[in-house]
């Protein structure tokens, strides 16, 4: 049975809405995750900014490490955005790395100082991304 032109109507307007609103919900989720993580990346920066803001104490040493160890969390917190809402392998592996280095080095500059570690924090180096935020 062969059907007419006027009578696939129908049904390629329910398709072309079908693609629409699929269209239009990626659209959505990919705003989402751009806005969570742009949120994510403002909280980050707030709190870095905020952190090295330091009142000189007259040893130039301790003023480096109170201000580049905020410095280098605020780096950790970007690439745990990254891991979050970011799908590019080579990205995500470079936010990782990120994460190691900069934990180590705050850790360095601690031991220079022969001051206590801060308190220790899970590497999150496995961060699958948030489902359905992916872009």
């Amino acid at each position: 049975m062969r059907m007419k032109l006027y009578q696939l109507i129908p049904f390629l307007l329910v398709l072309l809405f079908m693609t629409d609103v699929e269209a239009q919900d990626h659209a959505h989720q990919s705003g989402s995750a751009e806005s969570a993580f742009i949120q994510d990346n403002q909280t980050a920066m707030d709190r870095m900014m905020t952190a090295m803001e330091v009142k000189p104490s007259g040893n130039i040493d301790d003023d480096f490490v109170a201000m580049m160890a905020p410095h280098h969390q605020g780096a950790i917190d970007m690439a745990i955005a990254e891991l979050r809402y970011g799908s590019s392998p080579q990205l995500r592996r470079i936010a990782q790395e990120i994460i190691v280095t900069q934990q180590q080095e705050i850790t360095a500059m601690y031991q220079a100082l022969n001051k206590p570690l801060p308190p220790a924090q899970a590497a999150p180096d496995q961060i699958a991304p948030v489902k359905g935020m992916t872009p």
